[in-house]
């Protein structure tokens, strides 16, 4: 059973690797994002019949956002309403030191009501461990939309009655992670990956 669920994010993590950055689709509140269909690219013939050597352009890395609210849509952040930010309360937040954004949508006099996003940067090696360990020891369900590689769950708070949950989205080298307790605005990662990657 483990071997084949490190199969299956192993394989997921090689399709994104090897497609490209699409457009985001669905978010977080309830309904998970359906996988897109990657596009097909017909290989050109050389022109000449003796192929000679050029440099490989090396893609641009991604660069990390650096304003919470910059990487959402208006209905995201209408969603969010009157939530605060990144309010001191809840420890370091904003952008830290190595560059990795800290969103923490969270009332101080709330019980349990927020969700904080880290994005960071992750290489393959890495992020393959994780999804897979969170796909094996904690029942993920992980798919392929967008161009990368997703992984969510929701799970009843121990003390509310309340949903919470965790959405990781990883491409190109930057993984998106939020957890979350009672509050999933609809189309939040997918507003995220598109500020990101579009």
């Amino acid at each position: 059973m483990k071997a084949r669920s490190v199969a299956a994010v192993a394989a997921l993590l090689l399709i994104a690797g090897l497609t490209g950055c699409g457009a985001a689709s669905d978010g977080d509140g309830g309904s998970s994002a359906s996988p897109s269909p990657s596009e097909s690219e017909s290989p050109t013939e050389s022109a000449s019949a003796s192929p000679t050597p050029s440099p490989t352009p090396t893609a641009a890395a991604v660069a990390l956002p650096t304003d919470c609210r910059a990487i959402l849509s208006e209905d995201v952040l209408s969603q969010l309403g009157e939530t605060p930010l990144n309010d001191a309360a809840f420890g370091p937040s904003g952008v830290g030191p190595n560059g990795t954004l800290t969103c923490i949508w969270r009332d101080p006099g709330a019980d349990t009501t927020g969700l904080v996003t880290t994005i960071e940067r992750m290489n393959r090696g890495p992020a393959l461990d994780l999804l897979n360990d969170l796909a094996d020891t904690e029942g993920f369900s992980c798919f392929t939309p967008d161009g990368g590689t997703r992984c969510e769950k929701t799970w009843q708070n121990e003390q509310y009655p309340v949903t919470d949950g965790r959405t990781l989205f990883w491409l190109d080298d930057i993984l998106i992670d939020t957890q979350y307790s009672n509050l999933a605005p609809t189309g939040y990662t997918a507003s995220i990956i598109a500020s990101i990657f579009d």
